[in-house]
């Protein structure tokens, strides 16, 4: 069975569209590779591709990404809402089918060593590719973002794995590793009150006691007179969609707003999804194979 693997690189541009095609078009064209999704964001200034392919196809198709993104990306002249420290921020690699999590962490560094190679950008390791714990967590890698990765970089502590100890003067520097399945899932809020965001997502996030699996920040969407509490899920299984839109409801509610609409960002697994369904319809014994989609494509597979 020839190996699937899913690629989401983000890279920081979202505004310019017709830059945004011109990068993703890199990868388009890249024998063996298929685009599933591409997804831009003018208030974040970031786009989140995701594209499949066997090992060779997902190197090639990263490597023509950063050919594309980095001479036309500028990070000395980005603005976004979204933390970053590289024009080609973070490339996440997943083992989807015929792959194991182990093989895309091999990938990862022969990936994270050619782009060093040929770029001369710094490449931290993150997630399951990296080499010690305090460097697992991407916030924690990206900390100081591009303003502040000359200072940090020159930190014994925080040499980067591969490529030069000094960021790329205009591409700055980019996490690569394996990780298991994530969900990008955005909860908007009827205010301009950023402290609100602000403090819903601190709550939930692990790192401020909340749900273990969930990583969280405020964004202001100034574009829509509103406000985002911008949540990455790590593991849709053990915290689900649907108790973290009950709890962001709850917390939204002690402060007298109410939930405009919640977005997921590119791609999703769709367990996650028949979850949040037998969770609001109140399934009984409900079972994906009664979708018909799903049951279709069991036949044709």
């Amino acid at each position: 069975m020839r190996s699937v693997i899913e690629c989401v690189p983000n890279f920081s541009e979202g505004v310019e569209t017709s830059l945004v095609e011109e990068i993703a078009g890199a990868v388009r064209a890249v024998p063996g590779v298929r685009v599933l999704n591409l997804s831009s964001d003018p208030a974040h200034n970031r786009s989140v591709l995701t594209f499949v392919g066997d090992a060779e196809g997902v190197r090639a198709g990263v490597l023509a990404l950063f050919e594309a993104a980095v001479p036309r990306i500028d990070l000395t002249r980005h603005r976004g809402e979204h933390p970053r420290m590289g024009a080609v921020d973070v490339v996440p690699l997943i083992p989807i089918r015929g792959a194991t999590l182990q093989e895309c962490v091999a990938l990862s560094r022969k990936i994270a060593e050619e782009v060093a190679t040929r770029f001369g950008i710094p490449v931290y390791l993150y997630e399951d590719s990296a080499g010690s714990e305090g460097r697992r967590n991407l916030a924690d890698v990206r900390k100081g973002e591009f303003e502040g990765l000359g200072s940090r970089m020159e930190r014994p502590d925080w040499k980067p794995d591969f490529g030069p100890v000094r960021p790329h003067a205009t591409a700055g520097a980019v996490a690569i590793g394996a990780r298991a399945p994530l969900i990008a899932y955005n909860i908007n809020l009827g205010t301009k009150d950023l402290a609100v965001a602000d403090r819903i997502a601190k709550s939930i996030r692990h790192i401020g006691g909340g749900f273990r699996y969930v990583k969280a920040m405020a964004v202001d969407l100034s574009a829509r007179g509103i406000v985002q509490v911008s949540i990455n899920m790590t593991n849709y299984r053990k915290t689900p969609l649907h108790r973290v839109f009950e709890c962001v409801r709850s917390e939204a509610e002690r402060h007298g707003v109410a939930i405009v609409g919640s977005e997921i960002v590119g791609l999703t697994p769709a367990d996650a999804l028949f979850m949040a369904a037998e969770h609001y319809l109140r399934l009984e014994g409900f079972s994906s194979e009664q979708v018909l989609e799903t049951k279709l494509l069991e036949e044709e597979g």
